[in-house]
């Protein structure tokens, strides 16, 4: 049969223990977040420029997408579609169209030239080459669209990440494919 100690502290120690176990719970707390999984952030934005080219005359052209692909989960279950869209004015705009996906710390919408992996095997691989963050994620579900800076080319990017900057980890990814 085993044998239960108990050692009780006693005096300074015992304050400066509890002390020290409020900071590690606080510092670790901030630090994960946890309460943003129970959390939801839905974004609706309609496309930008969609309607400017009929208000723009015959010149202009309607928004085309140019590589698209579906988002598969990674750390955290998630779904959409991801597509690169050509607007009217010959800018490039990220969409994230039917996005769902689980509320995080520190989430990045990026552009990369990983390929992406099922499994735990493609959780990290987006930081490892050519990357490019769009910015915040706005939102874990809904639809959103993320400005692509001028002048990048497009084209050098097959793949976007929702990668979690705080983890160095993709909450899950599309491969972008050109249509036929």
């Amino acid at each position: 049969m085993g044998m239960v100690v108990v050692v009780w502290v006693r005096g300074k120690w015992r304050w400066a223990l509890l002390g020290t176990a409020v900071i590690v719970l606080g510092v670790g707390t901030y630090w994960f977040q946890p309460w943003k999984l129970w959390q939801d952030a839905t974004v609706t934005e309609a496309l930008p420029g969609a309607s400017a080219p009929a208000a723009a005359g015959p010149a202009a052209q309607a928004p085309r997408t140019v590589a698209e692909g579906s988002l598969i989960s990674h750390e955290h279950a998630t779904s959409g579609i991801a597509k690169v869209i050509r607007l009217g004015d010959g800018s490039y705009t990220l969409r994230l169209e039917g996005l769902d996906t689980s509320n995080g710390p520190d989430l990045r919408v990026w552009l990369t030239d990983a390929p992406v992996k099922e499994g735990v095997a493609g959780w990290r691989v987006f930081d490892d080459g050519k990357h490019v963050s769009l910015g915040k994620l706005k939102g874990n579900k809904g639809d959103q669209n993320y400005e692509i800076p001028a002048g990048l080319d497009v084209s050098e990017y097959t793949s976007v990440a929702i990668w979690c900057d705080r983890f160095d980890v993709s909450f899950g990814a599309a491969p972008l494919a050109r249509p036929a």
